[in-house]
C-alpha cells in the first residue's frame, strides 16, 4: 500500500468535519455513508499481520516484492467534502496529478496496471479517469465510465455499505405484512427516471408502501422498521444502474425486486442472484398491475427459500465481518493478477501506435486461488 500524503486520507476526513462545523477535527472519524467501503479497505491493510490471518492478500513493506499496489485515496469522501475545492496542502504547495505520477516509480514502471484504486462514487474520479483507467478500479457499476475505462474483465464491482440494521430474527412472513416497499429519492437522473414512473404507478396500491425518504435519522429508523416488515423491497435504478437500497434489502431479508436492466452486481462468481432476488425488465414493470400481480403470485414457500438464501449470502455485504466484504473484494482483486501480468508483458512488446479510437483490449483471464501481496 502506498504511503501517500495524509491529505488523501486523514486530511479528507478532517476537511469533511471542518465543513460541517467541527471545532476539533483531530478527533474526527470517517463518516458513515454508502461508499465507506474505501475506509474499510484502508483500515484492513493497516491492521497487523496477526489480525489479517486468512486474508487473500498480504501487505509487504518492500515494493519490489509487491504484485499489486493499493492507492489509499478516499475518493468518494473527497467528493462529498466539496467537488470544486482543492484540499489544503502543507506549505501551500500546489498539488499536481501529473507531477505526482511522474515521481512515482512503481506507477511509471507498468503504467499503473498493477495498481488498485477505490472509485465507489460514480463521480469520484471522473476528471482523472483517463489517467487511472489502466488500474484495477473498485466500482459500484459502470454507469459513468466508458468501455475503454472500465470493464468486468479488468475491474471489480464492490457493494455499497448498507445503512439499515441487519435483520436478526428468523426467516418467515408472519411479521411481514407489507407486500412491496420502497423508501428513497423519487427523482433521479438518467436511468433513475424510472422511479417517478413507478411512484405514479404504485402509489395507493393495497399492501404497497412507496414514499420519498431522506437521509435523516428519523427516516432511516422508519426505513429500518419498514424493511424488516416487508416481503419484497423495490430496487429501481438510481442516477446509475446500481443503488444502495439493494444491500439494505439483502441484510433485511427483504427479497429484492430489481428493476434496472444494466445493473452489475458484486461477487457473481460466488453468488447466484437469481436465488436471492427477482429481476423485472423495466418495460414490464411499467405495465399497470404487473409488479403487484407478479409478487402476489409468489408462494410463501418460495419467499422462505429467498430469505434462506439471503441469510446465507448476507455476510458478503458486511464490511466489518472477518470473512465479509473486505476479504471478498481482496479475493476478487487477486484473481485479476493473471490478466495484469499478461497486459504488462503485452505492453512491453507492443509497438506504440497513435490510435484514433479508444483501445478496448478485452482479454479473458483464468481465475486463480492463492495469496497476492499488496
Amino acid at each position: 500500500m502506498y504511503n501517500l500524503p495524509r491529505q488523501f486520507t486523514g486530511g479528507i476526513i478532517e476537511e469533511f468535519a471542518r465543513a460541517r462545523g467541527s471545532t476539533d477535527v483531530s478527533k474526527s472519524w470517517y463518516p458513515g455513508h454508502q461508499h465507506m467501503g474505501e475506509w474499510h479497505l484502508f483500515a484492513d491493510l493497516n491492521r497487523t499481520d496477526e489480525d489479517r490471518v486468512g486474508s487473500p492478500v498480504v501487505r509487504v513493506a518492500d515494493p519490489d516484492e509487491a504484485e499489486l499496489f493499493y492507492v489509499p485515496f478516499f475518493s468518494s469522501l473527497s467528493l462529498l467534502v466539496n467537488v470544486n475545492r482543492r484540499l489544503a496542502v502543507a506549505d501551500d504547495q500546489v498539488y499536481s496529478d501529473d507531477k505526482m505520477q511522474d515521481e512515482l516509480e512503481y506507477w511509471r514502471r507498468n503504467n499503473g496496471r498493477d495498481h488498485v484504486i477505490a472509485a465507489g462514487d460514480p463521480n469520484a474520479l471522473n476528471r482523472v479517469m483517463d489517467r487511472v483507467k489502466n488500474s484495477v478500479l473498485l466500482l459500484s457499476d459502470f454507469g459513468r465510465v466508458r468501455p475503454d475505462q472500465g470493464s468486468l474483465i479488468k475491474d471489480v464491482i464492490v457493494p455499497y455499505a448498507h445503512r439499515i440494521n441487519p435483520y436478526k430474527g428468523e426467516i418467515g412472513v408472519k411479521k411481514r405484512n407489507t407486500l412491496l416497499l420502497f423508501m428513497g429519492n423519487r427523482y433521479r437522473k438518467d436511468g433513475g427516471r424510472i422511479r417517478d414512473l413507478l411512484f405514479r404507478l404504485l402509489e395507493g396500491d393495497k399492501d404497497v408502501i412507496i414514499k420519498e425518504g431522506t437521509q435523516s435519522r428519523e427516516d432511516r429508523r422508519a426505513a429500518n422498521r419498514a424493511m424488516h416488515t416487508s416481503k419484497f423491497c423495490l430496487n429501481p435504478a438510481g442516477d446509475t444502474p446500481s443503488a444502495c437500497r439493494l444491500f439494505d434489502a439483502i441484510v433485511s431479508l427483504c427479497v429484492p425486486v430489481i428493476v434496472s436492466d444494466s445493473i452489475e452486481l458484486p461477487f457473481e462468481d460466488v453468488i447466484d442472484y437469481r436465488k436471492v432476488a427477482i429481476f423485472v425488465r423495466t418495460k414490464d414493470s411499467l405495465q399497470p398491475g404487473y409488479l403487484t400481480n407478479l409478487l402476489r403470485g409468489v408462494s410463501t414457500e418460495r419467499i422462505l427459500e429467498f430469505q434462506k438464501e439471503l441469510k446465507q449470502v448476507s455476510h458478503y455485504f458486511e464490511y466489518k465481518e472477518p470473512n465479509g466484504a473486505v476479504n471478498e473484494i481482496w479475493r476478487q482483486v487477486s484473481q485479476k493478477l493473471p490478466l495484469i501480468k499478461l497486459m504488462i508483458n503485452r505492453d512491453k512488446r507492443l509497438i506504440k501506435r497513435d490510435l484514433t479510437e479508444p483501445d478496448c483490449s478485452c482479454l479473458c483471464t483464468s481465475q486463480t486461488d492463492g495469496v497476492a501481496s499488496v
